[in-house]
């Protein structure tokens, strides 16, 4: 089969920091699918990846984000059949969906949403698990808990995460949503997802926010400079607040929120598959969930950008533009 691995971590502009490879096709086992990847969307852990962790043996295959058609089944599966369409996001440890055919493990799992192809479904799994999680788990708020009064910020909107975390929050409580962003064309994103409001996060949070949310904020979603931001956090958080943090920094001094009893979260949605806890399915019920809130019209695909077909090639101008920081939703591509 076809598939996009790297043997090396190099800068992407190397012709070499991704190479189109032949494999065998994998076997599943005792719960996994075999799936006939028909689309992937390319996350920042995909170059985080590929810049800081060399191939334990002689190649590593990326991609945390696919949607494709069920081919072979092991023989304990018991959540699908031969030719259902799904998608998922799959395990860490396990190797990457930029192949033709991929094994991930049922639980992580879900059904297709059937109103979208599979690129706009494959832009989905990883982000929506991330912000479902960080949202609904980790900071405790109830899906359709509408009564729920307050606000939540949410950085860097228009990105991956955060535009998925925006429609969560919109659609599913009544919170306030107000999300960052810094060009016209984010800002106009992030309020197209459903933001009540949008500030910039290149310019001083507090004198912002003071503004749209003159008694504080309840709940802050940090995707991104979540190091950098935290003093401005402790000042705009309310006291007993929570802040959800997704983004990666060697040192953070939580001790600013402290006297505001104020709680922190990681949230790290590859926890469940790395750890092989007990609960694995619920990353089979989220994805249910979210696919049957995109075919009830409530929550809409963040794919904005389809590259062309799955190479090499097209792979390393997705990981350019990811790592360069102005992507705006997320980066597909289909077929071979």
């Amino acid at each position: 089969m076809r598939a996009v691995g790297y043997r090396r971590s190099l800068p992407i502009d190397d012709l070499e920091s991704l190479v189109d490879v032949e494999l065998p096709v994998p076997q599943p086992g005792p719960r996994d699918l075999l799936v006939q990847v028909a689309a992937i969307a390319v996350n920042p852990v995909d170059y985080k990846v590929r810049q800081n962790v060399d191939p334990a043996g002689d190649l590593k295959v990326l991609g945390w984000d696919a949607a494709g058609t069920v081919v072979a089944v092991g023989a304990e599966v018991e959540l699908f059949k031969v030719g259902d369409e799904v998608f998922y996001a799959g395990a860490l440890d396990r190797p990457g969906a930029n192949s033709q055919y991929h094994v991930v493990d049922e639980r992580l799992v879900g059904p297709k949403p059937v109103s979208l192809s599979f690129g706009e479904a494959a832009a989905l799994p990883l982000t929506a698990l991330t912000a479902w999680e960080g949202l609904f788990e980790r900071m405790g708020l109830r899906t359709g808990a509408l009564e729920k009064t307050g606000a939540v910020l949410v950085t860097a909107a228009a990105g991956g995460v955060g535009a998925i975390a925006v429609q969560l929050a919109r659609v599913l409580t009544s919170l306030t949503v107000i999300g960052t962003a810094s060009r016209p064309e984010t800002v106009e994103y992030a309020y197209r997802m459903g933001a009540h409001r949008v500030v910039d996060h290149h310019q001083p949070l507090v004198e912002q926010l003071a503004k749209v949310a003159p008694g504080g904020v309840d709940y802050i979603f940090g995707t991104a400079g979540t190091d950098r931001n935290l003093p401005a956090y402790a000042e705009v958080l309310k006291p007993f607040g929570q802040i959800v943090a997704i983004d990666d920094f060697d040192t953070l001094d939580i001790g600013a929120l402290k006297a505001k009893s104020a709680s922190f979260h990681w949230e790290f949605m590859y926890t469940r598959s790395m750890f092989q806890t007990p609960d694995q399915q619920v990353q089979h019920h989220i994805l249910t969930q979210v696919a049957r809130l995109v075919d009830t019209g409530v929550l809409t695909t963040t794919a904005t950008r389809d590259l062309g077909p799955i190479n090499a090639a097209n792979l390393r101008e997705a990981h350019r533009v990811l790592e360069s920081g102005t992507a705006i939703g997320k980066t597909t591509l289909t077929g071979f």
